[in-house]
């Protein structure tokens, strides 16, 4: 099991396949929230977080002006699965370099969630 703090370490531990990692600190809820989210709801927020993504990557490029879009996308992310979880979404892609990091996430679920720790599994 691989135990992770920081959203580039979980980003690091998906991309390298763990079975199962250990989500421990302030990552943890919204880490919790993107994996227990349905659906629907996954649907309507990763179109908004791979804009909001884009933007935040392309920002240096830009000179600042493409974060006006990353503003616009990200409140339909919070809006589907919440500010925690948004955040979440964004660091963890940030972390990785890419989008397919989250939607990797995705195919963990929660074996247990007590004191601020998470166990994920992958299915």
């Amino acid at each position: 099991m691989q135990t992770v703090s920081t959203y580039k370490d979980l980003a690091n531990a998906i991309a390298c396949g763990s079975n199962k990692i250990e989500v421990t600190g302030d990552i943890t809820k919204g880490t919790v929230k993107i994996v227990a989210s349905g659906a629907v709801t996954w649907a309507i927020a990763i179109g908004a977080i791979s804009i909001a993504y884009a933007a935040f990557a392309m920002t240096p490029a830009t000179g600042g002006t493409s974060s006006a879009l990353s503003m616009i996308a990200a409140p339909a992310a919070v809006a589907s699965i919440g500010l925690p979880a948004t955040t979440a979404a964004i660091a963890i892609a940030t972390g990785a370099g890419s989008i397919s990091a989250i939607k990797k996430l995705r195919q963990y679920k929660i074996e247990s969630h007590v004191d601020g720790k998470a166990i994920l599994v992958k299915r």
